[in-house]
Order: structure tokens, then sequence, then C-alpha cells
């Protein structure tokens, strides 16, 4: 009875927190053509472990957002593949997962969302 009430809550409340992640969505930093090109050859080593409507996910897509980083996202809810790679990789199903991958091909995935957005502040906020 209690899983069906969450389900039941859940769908009531996706459609809000979607329209909420569209319309709160901030304006990207601005940076010079060189340096956002820089930036996004860098991204080409992340990808962002999510599901749409999960709240965590929706602050990192924010920031993401905020520092105009062009992330691939995998969506691990719907897609059987993501959903195979995250539990392979990180060991276990649980958004969002950011995946990063250096220069060497080292495979690190990064949990929590307050751990990620600290870490794409860290390496890609603009110095002033």
């Amino acid at each position: 009875m209690i899983k069906i009430f969450f389900k039941a809550l859940r769908l009531i409340l996706m459609p809000f927190m979607l329209l909420w992640a569209t319309l709160a969505t901030p304006k990207g930093v601005t940076r010079p053509t060189d340096a956002q090109q820089e930036v996004d050859k860098e991204c080409t080593r992340l990808k962002l472990y999510h599901f749409k409507t999960c709240p965590f996910c929706i602050k990192v897509r924010h920031e993401m957002a905020r520092l105009s980083l062009p992330i691939e996202l995998r969506d691990a809810q719907h897609d059987p593949k993501h959903r195979a790679d995250l539990l392979a990789g990180g060991g276990k199903i649980q958004t969002p997962c950011l995946q990063i991958t250096d220069g060497q091909g080292n495979v690190q995935w990064l949990y929590e969302s307050k751990e990620i957005i600290g870490y794409l502040q860290q390496r890609f906020s603009p110095t002033i």
C-alpha cells in the first residue's frame, strides 16, 4: 500500500518538478571563445548519470547550466544500458553520479550532488 502511495505521489509531482527544472535553469556564464572551447573539450571526459526528476540531479544540472558545461547526460532511470554501466562502474545505482575520465583513461565515479557541484565549481568556475 505504501509503495503504491509513493508511486502515485511521484506521478503527481513529476510534471511540477520538470516545470521547475526548466523554468529555474540559470543563465550560463559567458567565456571567451577559446576558453569555452577548452571547457567543452574537458567536458567530453565527463558523463552525468541522472534521473530526470530527481531533485539532487536537478541541482547538479542547474550548476552545469550556470557554468555553461556541455556534459553528456545519461538517463540511468529509463535506459537499461546506462543503468547497467552505472552499476558496473560505480558499484551502485544512485544518482546523480559523475563519471570522470582523466587523460590517461582512468575512471572515477563521484556520487552526491554536493560533491559533484563542488568538483565542477572548483574545476570550471571562471577566474575573475
